[in-house]
């Protein structure tokens, strides 16, 4: 069982299955073709690379909005959160994060606090980096309240050849920003609503890490001490 866990700390387990059929595929057509064995080898390595699972450092900082995934900044706008989150038809501040097939994609808590809502919603598989990615296409949308009270969205969206959103987490968990939740497989994109007001710490096109680059902070007023950092 210990080595399993370990295992998981480096392949997340929804990678173990595709893994294991590139290898039995690139061993069976090995034996026709040294060319497609050589493909079926670059094949299995890149798999787990995808599904690789690394700890990250993650900040400690009261109020901080830790990134939920590795990618690109794609977006800061202000834009109405989903509906079956019942947010309101208010704007949020709204950063979204592209995840390419490069990326690592298992997902990061955003904020320390506690899951008061989660849904799923099917729908598209269109470009993740389109805007109306966020309305038309397949969805987990989490609802998070934090100690202080504050209510911030994270959504896992699919792309456009992204088939599975896995997401752990259950009503009621209290949760630590930082803490691994879930995982979108092959390209995809995850949305963070914070309260309108909220100051973004990052800008379009800036490079994110999911569990530690710090989004923004929730904190409105006061100075920001410097960070602890724990491995998660």
């Amino acid at each position: 069982m210990k080595q399993f866990s370990d295992l998981s700390k480096i392949i997340h387990r929804e990678g173990y299955i595709f893994i294991i059929g590139f290898a039995i595929v690139t061993f069976i057509v090995s034996s026709f073709s040294g060319v497609l064995g050589l493909i079926g080898v670059i094949m299995t390595l890149w798999c787990a690379y995808f599904f690789r699972n690394p700890d990250r450092y993650t900040p400690i900082i009261d109020d901080a909005v830790i990134s939920a995934a590795d990618g690109v900044v794609q977006s800061i706008v202000e834009a109405v959160p989903p509906a079956e989150l019942g947010l309101g038809s208010g704007e949020m501040l709204r950063i979204s994060v592209f995840l390419n097939v490069f990326n690592v994609h298992v997902n990061r808590i955003p904020v320390d606090g506690k899951v008061i809502g989660l849904h799923y919603n099917p729908g598209k598989f269109i470009n993740a980096s389109l805007d109306k990615a966020s309305i038309h296409n397949e969805r987990q949308s989490i609802l998070i309240q934090t100690h202080s009270g504050v209510k911030v969205a994270c959504v896992q969206i699919a792309g456009l050849i992204a088939r599975r959103i896995v997401c752990d987490l259950e009503d009621g968990e209290e949760v630590i920003a930082g803490g691994r939740f879930g995982i979108i497989r092959f390209g995809s994109r995850v949305d963070i609503y914070l309260p309108r007001k909220t100051i973004p710490l990052v800008c379009e096109g800036q490079i994110c890490i999911g569990g530690e680059t710090v989004l923004a902070n929730l904190k409105q007023s006061g100075k920001v001490a410097a960070p602890k950092f724990e491995i998660r």
